[in-house]
């Protein structure tokens, strides 16, 4: 195919194709007897039919037979005029670590920085609804992850992902957001703002059309590119029913590695976290962890900590804070807990425990949370 226009439709054809995937066109050109790179040749409007019997999908077959120009053609513009790139899995710059999967996507669409997609990346995921204990842990690992050099993956969603794409940008960091919808559009949408932030200090990435509603359906098959584009997949707080284990599993369908960081038994956002971990997913503390089991070298690790510029965090409230608050922080200990279980714990009244909370809640010491909980923050 040599006019570049026609490949670029192709390849826009390509990305809109239901369920196709890298595997389908390099079985197909295969049976054409032609290399991957030959696809464009072997597929572009051959009759459906016959696509079929190459073993593209059906609804795949179709569209490639009977392409919707007008449709594509509005789609090149769009990447043109927001500055995107539809970068195909025939192209140098596709990722590697991502083509060794099973079913890499055919083509993504890509906002910011390609060659971010090839940097050494770790995967952080976990809870839309963490404790405060979890968002900084989060936060703080990708910090940290990102000063020894490593590019931070997640999925953009509230939460535990927002806190690792923050604290990679913090760092000052590359931070990949892979994205369950088309990137015309933010899911959640009150993160825009951070999604412009990571496309400028990485990459926004999705394999969905221009258009894509976030559909439940669409965040199994982001996931797999999440874990598929690292090297390794920590999580952070996760039920048992989490999406996260879902990008948990695939890493170890990938063959990467799998970490968790535990938590108390009697708190249910980590025993998806703790079933990880039983079934043989490395326990993680801290990020030095993560960087030596992914051959990181700890004396690398410790000269970048030495060049932090800034704080992660606030400074602690330790040392103006008055006894009793001590003594309910340690009465708080790190499970949720309403204002009747500390009175039990500590023989206080309501009133006198609700002040206090109030004190370590300005203090950044512990946050509310829904149905009257409280939990520790450090």
């Amino acid at each position: 195919m040599n006019d570049p226009h026609l490949l670029l439709l192709f390849w826009a054809a390509v990305a809109r194709a239901p369920h196709l995937h890298a595997d389908h066109l390099r079985t197909a050109a295969g049976h054409a007897g032609l290399p991957l790179a030959a696809a464009p040749e072997a597929l572009w409007r051959q009759p459906a039919a016959t696509l079929r019997a190459l073993g593209l999908p059906p609804a795949a077959s179709a569209l490639l037979a009977d392409p919707p120009l007008a449709l594509l053609e509005a789609d090149l513009l769009w990447l043109q005029r927001a500055g995107l790139r539809l970068l195909n899995c025939v192209d140098d710059d596709y990722p590697v670590q991502l083509a060794a999967i099973p079913a890499a996507p055919a083509a993504l669409y890509v906002r910011g920085e390609v060659a971010a997609l090839s940097q050494p990346q770790v995967a952080l995921v976990g809870s839309r609804h963490p404790s405060g204990a979890g968002r900084e842990t989060a936060r703080e690992f990708a910090y940290e992850l990102s000063r020894l050099g490593l590019t931070i993956t997640s999925g953009l969603a509230q939460g535990i992902d927002t806190a690792c794409h923050q604290g990679a940008l913090d760092a000052g960091g590359l931070t990949i957001a892979v994205c369950g919808t088309g990137l015309d559009r933010c899911y959640p949408s009150h993160n825009a703002a951070l999604a412009e932030r990571i496309s400028r200090q990485g990459a926004c990435v999705s394999e969905f059309p221009p258009g894509s509603d976030p559909l439940p359906a669409n965040f199994p098959r982001r996931n797999r590119l999440i874990s598929g584009l690292a090297r390794g997949t920590v999580v952070i707080e996760a039920a048992r029913e989490s999406g996260s284990l879902i990008t948990a599993r695939r890493a170890l369908e990938q063959n990467r590695e799998v970490f968790a960081v535990p938590g108390s038994i009697r708190n249910p956002t980590v025993r998806g976290c703790l079933d990880l971990i039983r079934e043989g997913a490395h326990l993680v503390t801290c990020a030095a962890d993560i960087a030596t089991q992914l051959g990181f070298s700890i004396e690398i690790f410790s000269e970048s900590k030495q060049g932090f510029t800034k704080p992660l965090f606030a400074a602690h409230a330790d040392g103006w804070l008055d006894k009793d608050c001590e003594m309910l922080l340690d009465a708080l200990g790190f499970e949720p807990a309403t204002v009747d279980e500390l009175v039990v714990r500590t023989g206080w009244g309501a009133g006198p425990i609700g002040a206090k909370l109030l004190v370590l809640e300005l203090a950044q010491q512990i946050e509310s949370q829904p149905g009257g909980l409280y939990c520790r923050v450090r």
